[in-house]
This record gives C-alpha cells, structure tokens and sequence, in this order.
C-alpha cells in the first residue's frame, strides 16, 4: 500500500535552499497557484521537497491563510505520486514553492485540479530536461 504520509524532511525549511529557490528556479503557473521550482544539482536523494506561502496581503485573515495552507498541502499530498516517479527515474531531488495567488479562497477540488496541473508539467519537463550529472558528462 502507497504512504500518503508527509514526512518532515519533505518540507523546505533550510534559508539557505529558500533563497536559492526564489534566485535560480523556474516557474510554473496554473491560477490561483504559482510553482517556483529549481532541479537540485549534487543531491544524494531523489525527491521531492517543498514550502507553501499565501501571501497576507491577498488573503488578510489568519484563518484564511491557515485554511489555504491546509487545502495546498492536502492536495500536494494526494497528488504527489504523480511528480515523485519522475523524480525518481531520472535520480535527482526538486525544491518546490506554492504561492497562492487569488484573493478569494478557492475550493479544494479547484486547488487540487490546478496543483495536478502544475505537478504533471513539472513532471514531463524534469523528464525531456537532461539530468545534473548528464550534462557534466557531456560538456
């Protein structure tokens, strides 16, 4: 049976690899949501780890905030098995930020389509990009 568990060292925590993200990565839209996402080079591990950011100044209340978070990380959970087999076949770890972008709260099953969108394009780029290592080898 597939774990649906979120594990702690799948959250993006490290200041350090924050900033490198929001620097160096690339991004992906599906409204209401922004993925900012950047392949790790020299990673030990494939997989995935992410951070998830509703901004106050879109969505004013704590509860709103909460609410959102909660719903993002539900879906990313349920969802995630369609990026991780990607990650894994190519053997190399991806660093995510969702950013919620809408002042209205949305829906679950409308942040759980858009969020299946954005992983699937995540997905057939990491899979049509060449991995880290590769292109050491062949410069």
């Amino acid at each position: 049976m597939e774990s649906f568990r979120l594990y702690k060292h799948e959250k993006l925590c490290s200041r350090t690899a924050v900033n490198l993200l929001f620097s160096d990565g690339k991004s992906e839209f599906a409204y209401p949501l922004r993925v900012v996402y950047r392949i790790v080079p020299g990673a030990t591990a494939s997989g995935a780890r992410f951070l998830i950011t509703i901004p106050k100044k879109k969505v004013r209340t704590a509860v709103g905030r909460v609410l959102m978070r909660r719903r993002i990380r539900e879906a990313y959970r349920l969802n995630r098995s369609v990026l991780l087999p990607a990650l894994a076949e190519k053997g190399i770890a991806l660093e995510m930020a969702f950013i919620y972008l809408d002042r209205e709260l949305k829906p679950y099953a409308k942040i759980e389509d858009r969020l299946r969108t954005v992983l699937t394009r995540i997905a057939t780029i990491v899979t049509t990009e060449p991995a880290p290592h590769e292109e050491a080898t062949q410069q």
